[in-house]
C-alpha cells in the first residue's frame, strides 16, 4: 500500500473505547496525525494516550464542525456505537438514535468539509444466523437484533453515499474481538463486561465467582457455541490497511475480519486455565436467545485486497495479552 501523503488528520470517533484506542495507537505509531472525538460515556480518559483529543458527541453537529475546521480532517474512522445486543433489544430507539442518526450527522459534516474516506466499525451481527460457515462477505445479511440492524442500516447508507457523493468507505465486519495491546498500556474494559475472554479472566483473578456457559447442547463438537476470536491489534492493523486502500484510490468495499478458525466456549475456558494457572469455575446455564451455534469468518477477501493477515492466530496468544492487561488493571 502506498504512503498516505498529506491528506489531513484522521478523526477517530469513539477513540477512547476498546477497539478505537488500539487503532489510535497503531496509527500514531506509524506517524499519522490522529484526533480522537469521544463523549467519554463509554470510553476511558485513560486510553487517550496518542494524538489529540476533542470531547464531543456525534449528536452535536456544531461541535463536529468546529473539530473538522480546527484539525483539517481528511478521513474518519467510526467506532462510536452502542454494542450490547441485549440492551438493543430492551431499548432499540437508543441504538437507532446513537448508531444510525448520529452516524448520519457525522457523514453530513464529512460531506460539508470534503472528507472523502470513511472506515466503519461493522460487525458479524449483520449476518444473523449463518447458513454457511465460514461466512463470506456475500452471505445474506439478516440481523436478528436491533444492534445488528443498526449496523446494517449504516452499511446500506454508506453505499448510497458512495454512489451519490463519491464518499468512499470500507466496512470492516469484526467477528469476536479479543486480547489487548501487548505492552498492556490499553486493553478491553467495558462496563458492564459481557465478552467471554474478560469474563473468564475476571473469574481467574477472583473478581467474579465463576463464568457461565450459556448452552451446552449446540450442534458443535463439545456442545458449546463456537466463535472466531480476532486479536484487537490485528483489527487495528486492518484499519490501517483499509485507510491506505482508500487513500490509494480503492473503491467502497466491505471485508470480514476473523482468524478463520472457531473456538468453543469450553476451549476458551481451557485456554484461560492454561495461561493463568487458575482453576476457573464454570457454571452451565441455559442458551441465550439468538446465539448462533457457530460463527466463523472467511477473511480471504481482506487478505487478497488489503494485504492483511492476522498475526495472533493462537487462542493462548490472544488470552495471554488479555491476561497481562487484566492483571495490570487489578493491580491499579
Amino acid at each position: 500500500m502506498s504512503n498516505f501523503g498529506d491528506t489531513g488528520a484522521v478523526l477517530i470517533a469513539g477513540g477512547a473505547g476498546y477497539i478505537g484506542s488500539h487503532v489510535n495507537r497503531v496509527l500514531a505509531g506509524r506517524g499519522r496525525a490522529t484526533v480522537v472525538y469521544d463523549n467519554l460515556s463509554r470510553g476511558h480518559r485513560e486510553f487517550l494516550r496518542w494524538g489529540e483529543f476533542e470531547e464531543g458527541d456525534l449528536g452535536d453537529t456544531g461541535r463536529l464542525r468546529e473539530v473538522f475546521r480546527k484539525h483539517r480532517i481528511g478521513s474518519v474512522m467510526h467506532f462510536a456505537a452502542f454494542t450490547y445486543v441485549g440492551e438493543s433489544v430492551e431499548d432499540p430507539l437508543a441504538y437507532y438514535d446513537n448508531n444510525v442518526a448520529n452516524t448520519v450527522n457525522l457523514l453530513g459534516v464529512m460531506r460539508e468539509f470534503g472528507a472523502r474516506d470513511f472506515i466503519f466499525s461493522s460487525t458479524a451481527a449483520i449476518f444473523g444466523n449463518p447458513d454457511v460457515v465460514p461466512v463470506k462477505e456475500e452471505h445474506p445479511r439478516r440481523p436478528i437484533n436491533p444492534y445488528g440492524r443498526s449496523k446494517l442500516m449504516i452499511e446500506d447508507i454508506l453505499g448510497d453515499c458512495s454512489a451519490a457523493y463519491g464518499l468512499r468507505s470500507v466496512c470492516l465486519r469484526y467477528f469476536n474481538a479479543a486480547g489487548a495491546d501487548p505492552a498492556a498500556e490499553i486493553g478491553e474494559w467495558h462496563e458492564p463486561e459481557t465478552h467471554l475472554v474478560p469474563l473468564v479472566l475476571d473469574a481467574a483473578i477472583g473478581a467474579r465467582d465463576n463464568v457461565q456457559i450459556y448452552g451446552t447442547d449446540y450442534d458443535t463438537p463439545d456442545g458449546t457455541c463456537v466463535r472466531d476470536y480476532i486479536h484487537v491489534m490485528d483489527l487495528a492493523e486492518a484499519h490501517f490497511q483499509a485507510l491506505a486502500y482508500l487513500r490509494s484510490g480503492g473503491e467502497t468495499n466491505a471485508f470480514n475480519l476473523g482468524n478463520g478458525r472457531g473456538f468453543s466456549v469450553r476451549e476458551v475456558i481451557e485456554a484461560a486455565r492454561s495461561v493463568t494457572g487458575k482453576e476457573i469455575r464454570a457454571v452451565e446455564a441455559p442458551r441465550r436467545p439468538g446465539d448462533p451455534a457457530v460463527l466463523v469468518a472467511d477473511s480471504g477477501k481482506a487478505m487478497k485486497v488489503l494485504g492483511w493477515s492476522p498475526r495472533y492466530n493462537s487462542l493462548e496468544g490472544i488470552v495471554e495479552t488479555a491476561w497481562a492487561w487484566r492483571r495490570k488493571m487489578k493491580a491499579g
